[in-house]
């Protein structure tokens, strides 16, 4: 019959086991993408610009944004009227085909709906009406 000690001392290290194994289960979630629900997302971030994009997984502690636009007020100079304009990124300088952001940075992550004016937008965009 085991001693006392031995059943404290097993039981310790199933408590440690446990521990350890749901850290692990944790930091694989951690780097999980969020549940997307429709084909493009909104991806607020902490500095309170806001892009759309296809969501995946990135290296650790980042997400990748793929097809990515964001929404630019512009303003006529002649009459002055101000427009809110949907930008796809990729004809900048650099040419970039995707979007890292920092994980840490991210507010929240929405579905983007087909029927929403942004998920319209996104669609003229791309010619598909």
């Amino acid at each position: 019959m085991p001693t006392f000690a031995a059943r404290i001392m097993a039981l310790a290290l199933a408590v440690i086991a446990l521990a350890l194994c749901t850290l692990a289960w944790q930091s694989t979630r951690h780097d999980a993408v969020p549940d997307k629900g429709s084909s493009y997302q909104a991806v607020a971030l902490t500095n309170g610009q806001v892009y759309f994009g296809r969501l995946e997984r990135a290296a650790t502690g980042y997400l990748a944004l793929r097809d990515v636009f964001y929404v630019q007020t512009r303003q006529n100079p002649d009459t002055r009227a101000v427009a809110n304009v949907l930008v796809k990124r990729g004809s900048e300088a650099h040419g970039p085909d995707r979007m890292l952001v920092n994980r840490q940075q991210v507010l929240l992550v929405e579905p983007v709906g087909a029927d929403s004016q942004i998920g319209k937008l996104i669609a003229e965009q791309r010619g598909k009406p």
